[in-house]
């Protein structure tokens, strides 16, 4: 599918199951804003939006910290010509040296968790002081890579879900509330 029309979103949404609401996902991101004001308190970290999936969730849990903080991205995939690979293969980022710095890992969704994993080996590397990866939704799945977020908002059946960010087939990441394709 090259693009959606607003019918053809409309009649994706019809079909969908709505796993949760947008008040249930703005509770679910509510609830990880107070713990990571708890537990950040005047450490000066630095939040790193995962892109593309992990925009939303990034926008709004940074605009509920209120303590200093600076903000980076990373951009890595691990589709090549829509084949997924065990490899990460690093398109942007990070810009801000995290050396001896608290890292804040924002993404959309833990499923495999190679991703997540990469990323965060990377920062390791980078001599990071500590970080924290927080996730939207954590997909409900056996995983072989052993990772785990420290915050989770929500969790989901491990079916094909889109919404707040995560995607159906490029589309529909602004859709207010987390859908699941009807299998």
């Amino acid at each position: 599918m090259t693009n959606i029309t607003d019918k053809q979103a409309k009649q994706i949404l019809a079909k969908a199951d709505c796993l949760y609401t947008e008040s249930e996902v703005e509770s679910a991101i509510n609830v990880i804003a107070k713990d990571l004001n708890n537990d950040l308190k005047d450490k000066n970290p630095i939040f790193v939006c995962i892109m593309t999936g992990g925009t939303i969730p990034f926008a709004k849990l940074l605009m509920l910290f209120r303590s200093p903080c600076e903000i980076d991205y990373v951009h890595a995939t691990r589709y090549k010509s829509n084949k997924a690979s065990d490899e990460l293969e690093w398109i942007s980022g990070p810009n801000i040296n995290p050396k001896d710095r608290v890292v804040v890992l924002i993404d959309d969704i833990l499923d495999e968790g190679v991703t997540l994993s990469q990323i965060e080996n990377r920062f390791i590397h980078l001599q990071a002081k500590e970080i924290k990866k927080v996730v939207l939704v954590n997909k409900e799945r056996p995983r072989s890579i052993n990772v785990k977020a420290d915050y989770i908002g929500l969790n989901v059946p491990d079916r094909y879900v889109f919404g707040y960010g995560m995607d159906y087939k490029g589309y529909l990441r602004n859709v207010a509330g987390i859908y699941a394709e009807v299998i």
